[in-house]
């Protein structure tokens, strides 16, 4: 309980910074033509002209990434997880947030929570996996928890940055987000 008030009491400290107008930072991915073409637990091939199996596709990982990324923001969690499971590197830090992003917005959050702490051991500075883990713990009210991770995202130099802002929102707020 007193964590819960010093986390309340420092935060309503803290004012928003005003998100920038189409700052990258501050919007979600805008979907690519592929993304809108191709439904279910398909993405657009460039060299075959259609829309394949994400495991079939010729598209780099990095490509995939962003197609799982684009795909979990319009809140196609499965879909996304089927392009997610086609990354060679399932240890990647980033693929790992977005594994836990997804499971977060299905609701399995305790399977969120093992893809977050593992992107987090893999490198502590990654802010973008502690804003979503935290996020989740704000949506479960552990606002202590949430507030040490926005401790270490500004520990780590991410103030200003979208996942603390986010996170700061949230735990004055109570309100998460999507992106």
């Amino acid at each position: 309980m007193r964590s819960f008030a010093i986390a309340t009491a420092l935060v309503a400290t803290f004012a928003l910074p005003v998100f920038a107008a189409g700052g990258d930072d501050f919007e979600p991915p805008k979907p690519s033509d592929g993304t809108k073409k191709c439904w279910g637990k398909r993405v657009y091939d460039a060299e075959t002209g259609k829309c394949i199996k994400p495991e079939k596709s010729s598209m780099s990982d990095q490509q995939l990434l962003q197609t799982a990324r684009e795909l979990a923001y319009l809140d196609r969690q499965e879909d996304a997880q089927a392009v997610l499971a086609a990354i060679s590197d399932q240890t990647d830090g980033h693929v790992l947030t977005y594994w836990g992003f997804t499971h977060r917005k299905l609701g399995n959050q305790d399977l969120a929570d093992r893809f977050y702490t593992q992107a987090i051991a893999q490198d502590p500075s990654n802010i973008l996996a502690r804003s979503y883990m935290a996020q989740g713990f704000v949506t479960q009210g552990k606002l202590g928890e949430a507030y040490e991770q926005w401790q270490e995202i500004l520990a780590y130099g991410g103030k200003g940055s979208w996942p603390e802002t986010s996170l700061r929102k949230a735990l004055e707020t109570g309100k998460t987000y999507s992106y």
